[in-house]
């Protein structure tokens, strides 16, 4: 799987993509208007293109661990058996805790070369594809409903959505269900 981490800023109703109102985007009198980041983790497996995701408050060794085990356990579901990690330099990938995660795991972790992110492409355009046809397709009212609509819309990529690389098929059918999974029933 290849993984990685976007940061999205944090807010609190309609912002000036919608409104034009850019007078509010700096701070004014040393007050912020900014409500903080939320950060979006994502998986992708190499093989099938199944993504999985969740926002976490930050991007530290603790949540890029949890993180891990969250998809571990979600591609252990679907029967997909993960044997390498790829992920960028970043400090919560490069601590110790990360790497004995996956040393627990029996997951070999390969990392990109420095500032070359074309290394980890299937991530970063998963990324690409997330924030255009997720985060940023609707104005939504602050970023708790953004949050909301993440699980509607990965399971739209992984079961319905055709992707380019896979003849037209949405992820989901790379897997090999035999008649008698109940997975194959949701296709």
């Amino acid at each position: 799987i290849h993984i990685d981490i976007k940061k999205l800023g944090r807010f609190h109703e309609v912002g000036h993509r919608i409104t034009g109102d850019r007078t509010r985007q700096s701070s004014r009198r040393g007050k912020s208007w900014g409500a903080g980041w939320e950060c979006v983790h994502v998986a992708i497996d190499d093989a099938s293109r199944i993504a999985f995701s969740q926002i976490l408050p930050d991007e530290t060794k603790e949540s890029a661990v949890a993180f891990l085990k969250a998809a571990l356990a979600y591609y252990a579901s679907l029967g997909i058996a993960v044997e390498r990690v790829m992920t960028d330099n970043g400090p919560c990938y490069t601590s110790k805790p990360f790497g004995q995660a996956c040393r627990d795991n029996g997951l070999k972790h390969v990392r990109t070369r420095p500032y070359t992110p074309k290394t980890n492409g299937k991530a970063e355009r998963f990324i690409q594809t997330a924030l255009r046809e997720w985060a940023y397709a609707v104005a939504y009212p602050n970023s708790d409903m953004r949050a909301a609509e993440l699980p509607r819309w990965l399971h739209r990529y992984n079961w319905h959505r055709p992707h380019g690389s896979l003849n037209s098929k949405p992820p989901i059918t790379r897997l090999a269900l035999t008649q008698d999974n109940l997975l194959r029933l949701h296709i």
